[in-house]
């Protein structure tokens, strides 16, 4: 049975909604059946729905089951006071899911008797976890420049001990060991050295992002000649200020990356590198104007579930025989850049996105 909204003209709405119209928060009256008596403007906004979609109908109509929702509800109802669900998943039929607070207090009014407060928390979500990606960076470098700068000693002494070694035999199989000792020792080195390298400070120069996506696709282009790279880059970004070698270092980890992961797997394996302006963006709780998005997209196997939340730590590849550098350097460069790097991935389609400030403040880099 269809529920007929309670539409009231503004000067006549009971005095149990004067004053909400104006709040920023999404506001909903319910009544006992958990019907909407009352929504705001800000509600309307927040869930794309207009009061003639919210009011007069339950919330399970609107927004299905919601188990999270009513056991909110059902939790301030039991106690009697005011309950607050700090995450909560919630969609609209239709509508894309929102991550949002909710708060149900208890009201006593001849009209209703729940209001629920609802902010959406994906901006603060998303700030709690750069911050929390930023302090586990921090870590990771302490502890792998430490470990780099154990490891370096020891190796140069293997490496010359094994060279003495070698003047000092006339066996051609003896000397093919010490061969094989100098050479892990070198390829330690390289790596040890690849550990500290994030470590230097950018020198900024005024850079352009074009410029370093086509010298990095051909690259990457020449050493896997059978996947196709293609671009879909807007022409009207700027030039802004950047490390053009720290950068052009930190995609190419990216991009090669995806040519790894695609070789041999797929039947017509493709890497699309993509540039769009973005507006009002928040990177490491600064606000900027314009930024500069990019990603990197593919159509491989994707990356495994048990590694997704840790591919850009140390050490951590997906990859038999990789190092778990490439993707951690790439980080660190953009974040000395001031900018973020994520990623999505499932099966078919993994994208990398980076987001960097085309207005730079270089002190506080």
């Amino acid at each position: 049975m269809h529920v007929q909204p309670l539409i009231f003209p503004v000067d006549e709405r009971p005095a149990t909604v004067a004053g909400l119209e104006l709040l920023a928060t999404a506001t909903l009256l319910l009544d006992d059946a958990l019907r909407v008596f009352y929504a705001n403007p800000a509600a309307e906004n927040l869930f794309e729905l207009s009061k003639r979609q919210l009011e007069g109908n339950t919330i399970r109509h609107i927004f299905g089951d919601a188990p999270a929702l009513i056991d909110a509800i059902n939790k301030a109802r039991g106690s009697g006071a005011t309950y607050t669900e700090q995450e909560l998943e919630l969609a609209a039929t239709g509508k894309p899911r929102l991550h949002l607070s909710c708060t149900v207090s208890i009201i006593d009014t001849t009209e209703a008797t729940l209001l629920l407060e609802l902010r959406h928390i994906d901006q603060q979500l998303k700030i709690a976890r750069e911050e929390r990606l930023l302090e586990q960076q921090q870590v990771n470098r302490d502890l792998i420049r430490g470990l780099a700068h154990e490891i370096k000693n020891p190796l140069g002494g293997i490496r010359g001990a094994a060279q003495l070694l070698e003047r000092e035999l006339d066996r051609p199989p003896l000397i093919e060991y010490t061969q094989v000792i100098i050479g892990e020792a070198d390829r330690l080195r390289a790596l040890v050295d690849r550990m500290l390298t994030p470590h230097r400070l950018p020198q900024f120069r005024r850079t352009n992002i074009h410029e370093i996506l086509a010298r990095v696709g051909s690259v990457v282009q020449a050493e896997f000649p059978r996947i196709a790279i293609t671009s879909d880059f807007d022409i009207s970004l700027p030039e802004f200020d950047a490390d053009p070698e720290q950068l052009t270092q930190a995609i190419f980890n990216v991009v090669r990356n995806a040519a790894q992961a695609l070789d041999g797997t797929t039947a017509r394996p493709a890497i699309t590198l993509t540039t769009r302006v973005a507006r009002g963006v928040t990177l490491a709780k600064r606000r900027h104007r314009l930024a500069l998005a990019l990603s990197v997209e593919d159509n491989g196997p994707g990356i495994a579930p048990e590694i997704r939340d840790k591919i850009f730590f140390p050490l951590v590849s997906g990859r038999e025989g990789g190092s778990g550098l490439g993707l951690t350097i790439a980080q660190t460069f953009i974040a000395q850049h001031n900018g973020a790097i994520d990623c999505e991935s499932r099966p078919g389609r993994t994208v990398f996105s980076i987001v960097l400030p085309l207005e730079f403040n270089r002190d506080n880099a």
